[in-house]
């Protein structure tokens, strides 16, 4: 949800808090209401039963700590494979664009071309897929009707609703989207919709209609395969494969705290120009 749209539910919050007893009624009727009866509540999800628990034991297991291995060749696996290098992180074959957005990517190299910063120097996280593929390890946490994925990299959450949900036909836009995912037998797809405009580690221009496609599956016990396809009806003239990434477990590992922010230097002046602000007062004494 945009920082504008926080902020206005927020007064809106607290003037209902502050606002006499009746002035609902009073607006209400002012309105041309006929009722005053509220709009029944959502409905609560149910507490998981010994069932669920039960059930979900009997799915694969991805929970724990996962790396993406830095280098060597036989870290590479999946379609498009054979295009890919280094462990499990290289590009993929270039996307396939539709003219107008042909034309988008051209300016957008061409911006990119002239910028002095870039946002991650601002500790802006990257969107999906690009939280998927940094050189930092995940967390996968299972339970009944949900996979949670921590990132390390700027303390990222991911929420994978497993719960037989639909994806939303309009998600609130954000940096990770909107994800539901459903078992394929030991494999769990996931579909991702509603992105912010922001970079997220994809090399060409993509409309409000994009969606990503993940594959996580088992290949052992301790590798972890996401096979990932981008498809954009407006951006796209034919799905986009990015490969496989290749996880592995370390079940000893802990996820580390990260606050990006907490060491930034970076700075933009008024004319655009990038440079670091070697000391920064706000910077950690470490």
């Amino acid at each position: 949800m945009p920082r504008s749209r926080n902020v206005f539910y927020g007064f809106l919050a607290a003037s209902l808090l502050i606002a006499p007893a009746g002035a609902a009624q009073v607006t209400a009727q002012a309105a041309g209401s006929q009722s005053t009866t509220p709009p029944a509540p959502k409905a609560a999800r149910r507490a998981p039963t010994p069932a669920d628990w039960a059930a979900l034991g009997k799915l694969p297991d991805f929970t724990g700590v996962w790396e993406i291995p830095l280098g060597g060749g036989a870290a590479r696996g999946g379609r498009g494979a054979a295009n890919r290098t280094g462990g499990g992180r290289g590009p993929a074959n270039a996307p396939s664009l539709t003219p107008e957005y042909a034309a988008k990517g051209q300016e957008q190299a061409r911006l990119a071309a002239k910028a002095e910063d870039n946002p991650s120097a601002n500790c802006l996280p990257p969107g999906m897929p690009g939280i998927m593929s940094q050189p930092y390890p995940i967390e996968v946490l299972m339970t009944p009707g949900q996979v949670t994925i921590v990132t390390e990299a700027y303390t990222q959450v991911r929420h994978i609703y497993t719960d037989g949900r639909p994806l939303p036909e309009d998600p609130d836009p954000s940096f990770d989207g909107t994800s539901v995912g459903r078992w394929e037998g030991d494999t769990l797809v996931v579909e991702t919709a509603g992105f912010e405009p922001v970079p997220r580690g994809i090399s060409f221009p993509y409309s409000e209609k994009m969606k990503i496609v993940e594959r996580f599956r088992l290949s052992d016990p301790e590798t972890l395969n996401v096979e990932t396809t981008i498809l954009d009806p407006l951006a796209l003239a034919k799905p986009y494969e990015m490969g496989n990434r290749i996880f592995k477990r370390h079940r000893s590992w802990t996820i580390a705290e990260y606050v990006c922010e907490e060491n930034n230097r970076n700075f933009v002046d008024e004319k655009g120009k990038a440079g670091i602000n070697l000391a920064n007062p706000q910077a950690s004494p470490k």
